[in-house]
């Protein structure tokens, strides 16, 4: 019983090892450890799979080892499996959703949006065809609205000192305002990276998506206002390393009190969060998921305390 499935346990130290030293996996080849760190939760399929091998096999040894890899995972994510939202309400609520350009139906997408009573909503993927519907269907909720590019502000709330934030693209796929609240004004920020893809002989393509990270990065140090909030799609966790020069100043609203992984991509069968709600100098008190709209995202929301 104890000599048999020592490759098992092989198998559930090198699972265990992938979860705990996720970030000693390389980039330099195909972006294999960014790639490893945007689905890590599902590192967690190895665990089962295995126990039903051990049990098969009728390894105590195996059985044994499968213990680290739980431990690890319980201790990356036991967090996130969690309801922890704070019973208090939020002075803000904030909303943002890629609403993909391919829509087929922008104006149902953007009725299901407000309905959210978010106080600020942010839209990526804006097209010229569709723009006009978004912008009708949201004036009635929203008073204040700005786009820039083929990303959007809309607002209870006024906005000024709106403007494109440059992310190393040749078209404006980020802006920065300031949301004038009844608490005092923050500064938002919405951004749409780059879209990343896994290819055959590429790897994880991500590196224009970094190299606007690093940009966002830079803007958002450069921030005067004490309080920011940070809307869109990242095409990026919180994991990936790649991002850390956004994620290392903001704290995320799902990982802070978020109820479960909040994962948003395929809004079909969502595998991972790609589109986040991070703030700064504020104190968040819950975050949650949208009902799937005609995106192949789900919209995702926040309330924060200001």
């Amino acid at each position: 019983m104890w000599r048999r499935g020592i490759v098992l346990a092989l198998l559930a130290l090198v699972l265990a090892g992938l979860m705990a030293f996720h970030s000693e996996v390389p980039n330099t080849v195909g972006n294999l450890g960014s790639l490893l760190e945007t689905f890590l939760p599902w590192l967690a399929l190895g665990i089962p799979l295995l126990l039903l091998f051990a049990l098969l096999r009728r390894s105590a040894t195996a059985l044994v080892a499968l213990v680290l890899p739980s431990l690890v995972w319980l201790n990356l994510f036991g967090g996130l499996v969690t309801e922890k939202a704070i019973g208090t309400p939020g002075h803000l609520t904030v909303a943002t959703h890629n609403v993909n350009a391919e829509n087929p139906d922008p104006a149902g997408t953007a009725r299901d949006v407000a309905a959210s009573d978010a106080d600020v909503v942010a839209l990526e993927e804006l097209t010229g065809d569709a723009m006009a519907t978004y912008e009708k269907a949201l004036a009635g909720t929203y008073r204040y609205h700005s786009v820039q590019g083929t990303v959007g502000i809309w607002s209870k709330y006024p906005l000024r000192d709106t403007r494109p934030v440059g992310i190393k693209l040749g078209w404006i796929r980020a802006l920065r305002t300031t949301v004038g609240t009844p608490q005092g004004q923050v500064a938002v920020y919405v951004a749409h990276m780059p879209s990343v893809r896994v290819k055959f002989n590429a790897g994880f393509t991500a590196g224009q998506r970094d190299d606007s990270a690093a940009a966002l990065g830079d803007a958002i140090a450069g921030e005067r206002l004490d309080r920011v909030v940070l809307l869109g799609d990242l095409n990026g966790t919180m994991n990936d390393r790649s991002l850390a020069p956004v994620t290392s100043q903001m704290r995320s609203t799902q990982g802070a009190v978020g109820d479960g992984f909040g994962f948003s991509w395929p809004a079909s069968f969502p595998m991972t969060r790609i589109d986040q709600i991070m703030v700064r100098g504020m104190e968040p008190v819950k975050s949650w998921s949208l009902p799937r709209t005609g995106s192949d995202h789900l919209p995702v929301a926040a309330s924060v305390e200001l």
